[in-house]
């Protein structure tokens, strides 16, 4: 993408993800340190919400929290089916950017009830339903999003608990100058012609990767953006059956792939369907890659960047209104007082 030219700049959609590597500079890591002392007087920290506003964030901070030796249990589910859980040992962050998401207000109702003492909430939204019904509410800096896709909101919710779990830690956030200027030419870099003609084309447009919300957060932008079918199939799921209804009108988009898998998604995908694979990854893969720089304990926002430049491109080269879709709404299912 490249926001001094006329056919990016004048979509909402664009403007706010390259609005992204400004809120990384920005972002303040003690953002996160009232919400310390009550969290860790639970026995875990459950992590909430409907979407964007749940995929990404609460899954990078599972995934980042796997990777080091900490007790700390971090989980997640979504609003509707958390009802079903006893939460009463875990401390509770509900992310909703309108304020207004029916499941997860639904949610907060159910716990407020039961005077659980750890709900707190999560918006981009002042003065709104879930800041009634939650204990303490984190106000987003990034501001309002106009278009339907949510962009800006999803890295800022990312690194609002990356900085909560490195606080519970005992950790310091560091690198944040580093990691802007690396989204930045994620979000910048020239996509060959090509790549975007093979999505443009597809029929159903795969994403494959680690179970970190990345892929799963792009499978969700490619029916918000590009308007196509979309699946996220996590770790080598898709050569585990799967396989067996793929065609040759259909791409793979691999995030960050396995390269010990490389091969067998070549002989399974490319010569047994006939489909194409595209690698979004900091390192040399076997199929055409977008590469990105290695944002190493922050490579998951850097990954999300290049998706969005790819889809934003896609999209352009579709002619779609990448602001406004027929059916889908900025609020998925939003909450009216009965």
């Amino acid at each position: 993408m490249n926001n001094k030219e006329e056919k990016y700049n004048k979509f909402a959609l664009t403007r706010e993800m390259m609005e992204v590597p400004e809120i990384i500079r920005g972002f303040d890591p003690g953002s996160a340190l009232q919400f310390v002392q009550s969290i860790t007087s639970r026995k875990g920290l459950f992590l909430t919400g409907e979407g964007s506003s749940r995929i990404f964030p609460a899954k990078r901070a599972i995934y980042s929290s796997m990777g080091k030796n900490f007790s700390f249990p971090v989980l997640t589910e979504a609003a509707t089916q958390a009802i079903e859980y006893d939460l009463r040992n875990f401390a509770v962050f509900i992310a909703s950017n309108s304020g207004q998401t029916k499941e997860a207000i639904q949610l907060a109702a159910v716990l407020k009830k039961q005077k659980h003492p750890a709900v707190f909430g999560m918006t981009a939204n002042q003065n709104t339903k879930l800041e009634e019904l939650v204990s303490v509410t984190h106000l987003l800096s990034c501001g309002k999003e106009k278009a339907v896709a949510a962009s800006k909101s999803v890295v800022e919710q990312g690194l609002f608990y990356d900085s909560l779990l490195r606080l519970i830690r005992g950790e310091k956030m560091d690198g944040l100058k580093t990691l802007a200027e690396q989204t930045l030419l994620a979000l910048s870099t020239k996509i060959e012609a090509g790549i975007t003609d093979i999505i443009s084309k597809a029929d159903i447009v795969y994403f494959a990767g680690r179970n970190n919300g990345v892929a799963e957060e792009l499978a969700l932008k490619t029916n918000e953006i590009i308007r196509k079918k979309s699946d996220f199939l996590e770790g080598t799921f898709a050569l585990h059956g799967i396989e067996e209804v793929m065609s040759n009108n259909e791409v793979l988009i691999w995030i960050e792939p396995f390269t010990g898998e490389q091969e067998k998604f070549y002989e399974r995908l490319v010569k047994g369907v006939g489909m194409k694979i595209i690698a979004i990854s900091a390192k040399k893969t076997m199929f055409p890659t977008i590469t990105i720089p290695d944002g190493g304990e922050y490579a998951e926002y850097v990954q999300l960047a290049a998706g969005w430049n790819l889809l934003a491109e896609a999209g352009i080269a579709l002619g779609i209104n990448l602001d406004k879709a027929t059916r889908a709404r900025k609020v998925g299912n939003e909450y009216t007082a009965e």
